[in-house]
C-alpha cells in the first residue's frame, strides 16, 4: 500500500531537480554573457559619465554667455536645460549601441516620438502659450515694469513667464494673461520711447478772442516745469460744440510711470484755467433751457397756476 507514495515522492524530486537544473543553467549563461560583456558595460557608463560631464560644462559656459545677451532668466535655464539633455540623451543612445542594444534604441526612439506626439495633442493650448513666451522672451517687446496695454487691460508689467504675462491695472487688480494671447493681438508699449504725448480738450466762449485764447493756452503749458523743451506745444482748434469752441493743446512729457502722465494731465488743467482767469477768457459750461409750453416758447416765469385768472 505504501509504494504508490514512494513513487510519487521520486518524480516530485525529479521535477524539482530537473527545475533547479533549469535555473541554474539559465543562470550560468547569464552570468558568462555578463562576464563576456563587462569591458563593454564598463565602456558603455565611461561614456555616460563623459556625457554628463560635457552636458555640465555647455552648460555653465551657455549660461554665463547667454546672461550677457538680452534673453531673459527662464529662456537661458529653458536653453541651457534643453542642451544638457540633449548631450546626456546622445552619450545613451550611444552607450546602448556599445552593448549591442540596437533594436532597443529604435524601440526607444519610436516610442519616444509616439509619445511626443500624443502629449503634443494633449497639451497643445499649454505648448501654444510656451512656444509663445520664449517668442516674447526673445523679442523683448517689453520688459517688467513697462506700462503696456494688451487684449483691453492697462497696467505696469510685474513678472514675465513663459506660459503667462500678469500686469498690474492702475487701479491696483492683477491681470494673468496667457502668452499665446499677448503675441496673438496689438500690444501698445508706453514705456519704450521713455515720452508720452499728452492731448488736452479744452473749450472757450463764443464770445472770446480765439487768437487771445491759443496765446494764453499756449504760455500757461510751456511754463510747466516737466514739459520737455524739445518739443513744441501745439494747438488746434477743432470745432464748434454746444455752448463752446473747442481744441487741443499738446505737449510732452518724460514718462517711466502712469502717475507722471496724470501729473502733467492735472498742471495743465490748473495753468490753462488760471491764466483763462486772469484774461478775462471763459471756458463755458453747457446751459439748458425748460420750455413749458406744449407748442413752445413759454418760460417758468410765464406759466400760471391752474384757475389764476390771467
Amino acid at each position: 500500500m505504501m509504494q504508490p507514495t514512494v513513487s510519487t515522492d521520486t518524480t516530485a524530486l525529479t521535477s524539482i531537480r530537473d527545475s533547479a537544473g533549469l535555473v541554474t543553467s539559465k543562470l550560468e549563461r547569464w552570468m558568462e554573457l555578463v562576464i563576456a560583456k563587462l569591458p563593454n558595460f564598463v565602456v558603455a557608463l565611461l561614456v555616460v559619465g563623459i556625457a554628463w560631464v560635457i552636458a555640465r560644462v555647455v552648460r555653465d559656459t551657455l549660461r554665463n554667455g547667454l546672461h550677457r545677451t538680452r534673453l531673459t532668466a527662464p529662456v537661458v535655464s529653458l536653453i541651457t536645460t534643453m542642451i544638457g539633455v540633449m548631450v546626456i540623451s546622445t552619450g545613451f543612445v550611444v552607450s546602448l549601441g556599445v552593448l549591442g542594444l540596437d533594436k532597443a534604441v529604435t524601440s526607444l526612439l519610436t516610442g519616444v516620438g509616439i509619445l511626443g506626439l500624443a502629449l503634443g495633442f494633449a497639451f497643445q493650448e499649454i505648448g501654444a502659450n510656451f512656444m509663445a513666451g520664449v517668442i516674447l522672451s526673445v523679442k523683448q517687446s517689453f520688459a517688467i515694469g513697462h506700462v503696456i496695454r494688451s487684449n483691453d487691460h492697462t497696467g505696469t508689467v510685474r513678472e514675465i513667464t513663459l506660459q503667462s504675462t500678469s500686469i498690474q491695472q492702475f487701479s491696483g487688480e492683477m491681470v494673468w494673461l496667457p502668452n499665446r494671447h499677448v503675441i496673438g493681438n496689438p500690444l501698445v508699449n508706453f514705456s519704450t520711447a521713455g515720452e508720452r504725448r499728452v492731448d488736452l480738450d479744452v473749450g472757450v466762449s463764443y464770445g472770446d478772442d480765439l487768437e487771445k485764447a491759443r496765446r494764453v493756452a499756449t504760455a500757461a503749458v510751456e511754463a510747466l516745469p516737466d514739459r520737455r523743451d524739445d518739443r513744441p506745444v501745439t494747438l488746434f482748434f477743432t470745432g464748434f460744440g454746444d455752448s463752446s469752441i473747442n481744441f487741443t493743446i499738446r505737449f510732452w512729457v518724460d514718462f517711466t510711470r502712469q502717475p507722471d502722465y496724470l501729473g502733467a494731465c492735472s498742471e495743465a488743467i490748473i495753468a490753462i484755467k488760471k491764466a483763462f482767469d486772469q484774461e478775462g477768457i471763459s471756458i463755458p459750461f453747457p446751459i439748458r433751457t425748460l420750455d413749458f409750453s406744449p407748442v413752445g416758447g413759454v418760460t417758468l416765469g410765464e406759466v400760471r397756476p391752474r384757475g389764476e385768472a390771467a
